[in-house]
């Protein structure tokens, strides 16, 4: 086997290791960086809808006080403000939504469905759970939902939802007495939902993969192109001209060229033993021809 074909081989399957290892390592900290991106995105959602919700409380309500006495407005409602905050983001990106899933809500459009209802009775089945992170399969892609408890922490909104006497008649007037009551102090009664869409980001992550590695293929070609420009130049040619005068020797001419010895690097040194070499063997051939 030839130097320069060994020499390939090794290189080749060496640097083949190491584009395995750096695709696989590149292609975890992408989808990795691209799930942290999503999940902090939805984490922003729902600050902005707990956001909207204190300010509904602190600054819309008491300003709706008395009007809400004679009409309920359920613009007064944390849960209706935030709701109808994300419908209108909705219009421009559908695949973001927002829910405050309730198991027996006031308005039927807050009502649980299936897989919102699972994640209600983990929060209620665990009580120190704060958040749950998970994906789902929608008509638009695959999703990452974040989801946070819904308590009853605050007495104040057992005035609503405890029993319908206590409820204001002009709430009852507008949603019935059918739902949204029964709640009880410090129990779980729906969960805060948000879901963002993954697939934009996991394409993201994708395109910047291929990307990395076409260019981290196009430098080992061009390791590979300049290491054997330069085994060929400095080595291999060296060592093919060496071993013609050496050839010729061995037949038997005379007067040959001596090897071209330049620098100081081992070539060189190899070089200069095989001229002296080149020259006793003249010597011993001319004091036997005599």
């Amino acid at each position: 086997m030839k130097l320069a074909l060994k020499f390939n081989l090794i290189l080749i399957s060496v640097l083949l290791v190491g584009f395995a290892i750096a695709g696989i390592a590149s292609y975890t900290i992408l989808q990795n960086n691209a799930q942290k991106e999503i999940l902090d995105r939805a984490k922003i959602m729902m600050e902005a809808a707990v956001a909207m919700r204190g300010y509904t409380v602190k600054e819309v309500r008491p300003l709706l006080k008395v009007q809400n006495k004679r009409n309920f407005l359920p613009q007064t409602v944390p849960a209706y403000a935030a709701t109808q905050t994300f419908d209108r983001l909705r219009k421009k990106y559908p695949e973001y939504t927002y829910k405050e899933a309730t198991l027996n809500p006031t308005n039927p459009r807050d009502r649980a469905i299936d897989w919102e209802h699972d994640i209600i009775q983990r929060f209620n089945n665990n009580s120190e759970l704060t958040s749950l992170v998970g994906k789902r399969d929608t008509l638009l892609g695959k999703s990452l939902y974040f989801a946070s408890p819904i308590k009853i922490t605050n007495p104040a909104c057992l005035s609503c939802h405890s029993t319908v006497d206590a409820a204001p008649a002009s709430m009852i007037k507008l949603y019935g007495t059918a739902n949204g009551f029964g709640w009880k102090l410090n129990e779980v009664v729906g969960a805060q939902i948000v879901t963002v869409p993954m697939e934009l980001s996991i394409q993201q992550a994708h395109h910047a993969f291929v990307s990395f590695m076409s260019i981290l293929a196009a430098i080992f070609v061009l390791i590979v192109i300049v290491l054997n420009l330069l085994l060929r130049s400095l080595v291999i040619k060296p060592i093919i001209e060496m071993a013609n005068i050496a050839n010729r020797m061995s037949q038997g001419e005379e007067n040959l060229p001596e090897f071209n010895e330049k620098g100081k690097n081992e070539i060189a040194i190899l070089g200069a033993s095989f001229n002296r070499m080149k020259r006793s063997l003249e010597k011993a051939m001319s004091m036997l021809g005599a």
